[in-house]
């Protein structure tokens, strides 16, 4: 029998990172739909990010993106975040839009263009240092579209050369979080295109290097709650990038594609103690909404994520796992749905309720007005996002 007294005091402690980016302008390879009210600089997404937190409780902390987000004082924009009641999280570093980075970044068979993409990552710690942030996030566009292109096994030296680099600059609390994407923009070979070739690295570099897992980075019909629970297995698991894909990396609201898979991924994040603050991982979302209002497709991902969780926490693992042992597939099998079929709504309604929260964030949001606001007070000035 599942203690519903613990699964509440894990889902009122559930932290969910919020990306700056995910506030501004963003879009497609065919065009970028401006909104009104979209923020023009770092302060104001972090004054949109306080409203996500107001109606959920749950999402105080802030990822970073460089260049996108640089300031002239990180002190200073950590104070306005503070304000708000709210941490700058992890800081993701951008070796893939200058024109320099066309053939790759750090494993760019040019040693001047590798030196400049390390400078860059060395930045970033920099900036860490600065903003007191835990995390750097790398993810490289880095790869080939033809076959002879570049030698492959030289790309790997290259790679693990920068970093290594990185790794011996990081602080005895920081960590780096590698990423891996199947593919694009290289369409033959990807320098870091799945779980196996990160770890493989993280596993060289040392414990503080460990690996991030982006939902929409794999194939189609892929297990990545097998993933999950292998990298949490090896102490390996560094946090997650969620959203949703339907065909590639559609970086789509969390749980709008496939809400059950999900579930899955939570159930063995619960099950392996992976939501304990000890075990480190850090749920982050990462999400393009391109076609939506950008505040409240935050609140609803962050809703999801809630749900989802609750409903991992919600499985009988006593009946699970003896189910599992006495060979009894559908026993087993009908635990797992029972939680998944379960509407968790009201109990998260009551959580938020006990924390002195409305019970809705999405009405909480609406009730706030704040789109009305920032529409009518950010007039002029160039909105931050991916330009038109």
């Amino acid at each position: 029998m599942t203690d519903l007294s613990a699964v509440k005091a894990a889902l009122k402690s559930q932290r969910i990172e919020t990306p700056s980016w995910g506030y501004g302008n963003s879009g497609t390879r065919f065009k970028v739909f401006r909104q009104a009210g979209v923020p023009r600089d770092p302060y104001e997404k972090l004054d949109d990010a306080a409203q996500v937190q107001a109606a959920t409780g749950v999402a105080p902390v802030v990822s970073l993106h460089i260049p996108w987000d640089r300031v002239d004082d990180f002190a200073e924009l950590g104070t306005h975040a503070k304000k708000h009641g709210l941490t700058l999280g992890a800081i993701n570093s951008n070796v893939f839009q200058d024109d320099d980075f066309k053939l790759g970044s750090v494993t760019n068979a040019d040693p001047a263009i590798r030196r400049k993409a390390l400078d860059h990552l060395l930045e970033c710690v920099d900036i860490m240092d600065q903003t007191g942030s835990r995390d750097l996030k790398l993810w490289f566009s880095d790869g080939t579209n033809y076959p002879g292109q570049d030698d492959i096994r030289a790309r790997q030296d290259r790679l693990a050369e920068a970093l290594a680099a990185v790794y011996e600059r990081l602080g005895d609390d920081q960590r780096m979080l590698l990423e891996y994407k199947l593919f694009e923009p290289a369409f033959y070979t990807t320098d870091v295109p799945d779980w196996g070739t990160s770890y493989a690295h993280c596993l060289k570099l040392g414990p503080k290097a460990q690996v991030v897992v982006d939902t929409g980075h794999h194939a189609p019909g892929t297990n990545i709650e097998f993933i999950v629970a292998f990298l949490l297995r090896e102490k390996k698991l560094g946090g997650f990038d969620f959203n949703s894909r339907f065909y590639a990396d559609d970086d789509l609201m969390v749980g709008s594609a496939d809400p059950f898979q999900l579930f899955r991924i939570l159930h063995e994040v619960a099950k392996n103690n992976g939501l304990a603050a000890e075990t480190g991982v850090a749920f982050m979302l990462d999400q393009c909404h391109n076609i939506e209002a950008k505040i409240p497709a935050v609140i609803r991902s962050v809703m999801n994520v809630q749900e989802a969780t609750a409903k991992a926490l919600l499985v009988d693992l006593d009946a699970l796992t003896a189910g599992q042992r006495s060979g009894d597939v559908l026993a087993a099998n009908a635990v797992l749905m029972d939680a998944y079929n379960t509407d968790v709504r009201p109990l998260l309604a009551e959580i938020r309720q006990e924390q002195g929260l409305n019970p809705d964030p999405m009405a909480a949001y609406r009730d706030s007005r704040w789109q009305q606001q920032i529409v009518a007070g950010r007039v002029g000035g160039e909105q931050a996002g991916w330009g038109a």
